[in-house]
């Protein structure tokens, strides 16, 4: 299959990567010359486990190419994948959609043939409606067929979700756009992966709704887990003995200092104002959206309790700043209004994150960046893990407390057990757990 992927960024550079991977020519396109060119030279506009090494392999087999050119790939593809940025829109929160209308007008004007356009991006329901009349009003004779095909990826383990999937939905009732997208997906077959074909505006809601249920999950879990530490609870212990009930399982029950990234916040919003402007009431979506927002800026609140109430004057290190391990995204990560709280408060701030840093700078200029853990932690009134990078899971507890001022560790994280601290001569607080 020819295919053409419009949009580089953590969609379409991924999906890209690995359609190329199952044996399909591939063009990634994208108007940033510098960005096309980057790719060009090796150099990812992103960090992804292995992706690098992916895009290499492909590039030198001839299956992938990257280009700033839209129109020949298009009139030449089988395939057309839209993946380009859907932001939130300032003021109300709805999905900005002007890059996915402006690509629909770009695509219908290059068409040659018949051709599927699918939707990646994530977009609210009625997108591919819309879509579809942009395209026949640009371009009245296209013989085309518009799908929606959302991705279900996490960051930090992209590839091997897009190659080991638990479900791939394709929303289309066009019975030669599931012949072109059963063909695309068919190296998958091999995993078992079942494919889920319903209807357009059906797959649409798929993704939105799958979004914000893993997101009400994780507030689930960290309201539980301020319950737990009033009544001296354990909320691990908790989020074990509630996962373990099939119906409920045990995934993304882990608490801590709310949720980032660039899909569950944009996303829950967008779902909340596609159901606003239908007249329905998310109440649940709503709750978890304005609990998330103020679990953030009170971990600097729980970092204030475990030096006595006051961070005036005090020196706060962080370990981590992206939203997750195995990313530098700092999209709404936790790190941000926890720095600006912890400012607020009084405190200095220095932070250390594996790979992070240069996008985090973007975000937080008024911090001191370190070169390692350690360098962090020296002359700090406490270090407050953030992000549960693997570098930080067995640091060395002495070298740690012997170059801070006074050995406060706020584990946002759960990374420790209280009994191992203490012991190590940490004052410790975690989230949801009783001290030692």
């Amino acid at each position: 299959m020819r295919i053409a992927m419009i949009g580089t960024g953590y969609v379409g550079l991924v999906s890209g990567a690995c359609f190329a991977d199952f044996g399909h020519e591939v063009i990634c396109v994208d108007k940033n010359p510098d960005k096309i060119a980057a790719l060009k030279r090796g150099e990812m506009p992103i960090f992804e486990p292995g992706l690098d090494a992916l895009v290499a392999s492909n590039v030198k087999a001839g299956r992938l190419s990257f280009s700033t050119d839209l129109a020949q790939p298009i009139a030449d593809a089988d395939a057309v994948f839209i993946a380009v940025g859907t932001p939130s829109r300032r003021g109300d929160g709805h999905a900005d959609l002007s890059y996915v209308h402006a690509a629909a007008r770009e695509i219908a004007r290059a068409l040659n043939g018949f051709t599927v356009v699918i939707t990646k991006s994530t977009v609210p329901v009625g997108t591919g409606d819309e879509v579809e009349r942009l395209i026949r009003e640009t371009n009245p004779l296209a013989d085309v067929a518009v799908a929606s095909n959302p991705e279900f990826l996490r960051e930090g383990a992209a590839i091997r979700d897009f190659k080991h999937p638990d479900r791939i939905v394709v929303g289309t009732d066009d019975e030669r756009a599931r012949h072109v997208i059963g063909d695309i997906y068919r190296p998958l077959y091999l995993n078992q992966a079942p494919i889920m074909y319903t209807a357009r505006r059906t797959a649409e809601l798929i993704k939105y709704a799958a979004n914000a249920f893993l997101a009400t999950k994780i507030t689930f879990i960290n309201e539980i887990a301020d319950l737990s530490e009033k009544v001296g609870a354990n909320v691990q212990e908790v989020a074990r003995g509630i996962g373990l009930d099939n119906r409920i399982g045990t995934k993304f029950l882990h608490a801590g200092p709310g949720f980032g990234g660039s899909c569950f916040p944009k996303d829950t919003r967008a779902l909340v104002k596609t159901a606003q402007d239908n007249d329905v009431q998310l109440r649940i979506v709503e709750a978890t959206l304005a609990v998330n927002d103020n679990r953030k800026r009170a971990m600097a609140r729980k970092v204030a309790h475990a030096l006595g109430g006051s961070l005036r004057g005090k020196t706060v290190a962080l370990l981590g700043l992206t939203f997750k391990p195995d990313t530098d995204d700092m999209r709404e990560a936790p790190s941000i209004p926890l720095v600006t709280s912890l400012h607020d408060m009084g405190a200095t701030v220095r932070a250390f994150d594996p790979i992070g840093m240069e996008q985090a700078k973007r975000e937080l200029p008024d911090i001191e960046y370190c070169n390692d853990a350690y360098s962090c932690a020296q002359g700090a009134d406490a270090l407050v893990i953030v992000t549960e990078w693997v570098q930080f899971r067995a640091l060395d507890l002495t070298r740690l407390r012997a170059a801070m001022t006074t050995p406060v560790m706020v584990d946002l994280r759960n990374v420790y057990q209280p009994e191992e601290m203490i012991e190590a001569g940490f004052t410790y607080e975690s989230v949801g757990r009783p001290t030692a």
